[in-house]
């Protein structure tokens, strides 16, 4: 299954989040300012955007705020996700600076026929960070997610259950374990 259309943030503050780097082993800080991280940045999405309609998707492009800074908000696929049937599941992020980027106005973008709204379980310390945290195996109807402090095995069924799609959980560990 592809896409005909997709949805970009265009970052405004792109760079390393050290809120987030705490238990994210993928990040790494750079010796670059941040000025040219977020050059850098701006070349690849736009590059991106472009290579993506010149293969005949269809983008739409909304602009992140200057403030509050948000490192991340290239990211939206973390906070909400949007599926073939019209539905849409907004998570529940572990980081509150990644919690600054939901907006109100994208949903009504979406125009989703359904809403399941889980972002009340970040007050019960529960999280799943939509598909960096889920992997969808349309074609199966399966979710696949490693457990994590980003990733409650219960939310990930609730999810599953909801999508009627079959969860399929597991454990896993880097050599800092």
């Amino acid at each position: 299954m592809l896409t005909s259309k997709i949805l970009m943030v265009r970052p405004s503050a792109f760079g390393f989040n050290t809120e987030t780097a705490v238990n994210n082993s993928f990040q790494n800080n750079t010796f670059l300012s941040a000025q040219q991280v977020q050059s850098a940045a701006l070349i690849e999405f736009d590059r991106l955007a472009e290579l993506l309609r010149n293969n005949g998707i269809e983008v739409v492009i909304l602009a992140d705020s200057n403030e509050p800074v948000k490192p991340d908000a290239v990211f939206p696929n973390n906070w909400f996700s949007s599926h073939p049937n019209g539905q849409l599941v907004l998570y529940p992020m572990f980081s509150p600076v990644r919690r600054l980027e939901r907006r109100s106005e994208l949903t009504h973008v979406l125009k989703a026929s359904t809403t399941l709204d889980l972002t009340e379980f970040e007050s019960r310390g529960q999280f799943l960070e939509g598909t960096g945290s889920l992997v969808f195996d349309h074609a199966n109807k399966v979710v696949y997610a490693a457990l994590s402090a980003r990733t409650d095995k219960d939310l990930v069924a609730l999810v599953a259950k909801h999508l009627s799609y079959t969860p399929f959980t597991f454990n896993t560990a880097d050599s800092q374990g």
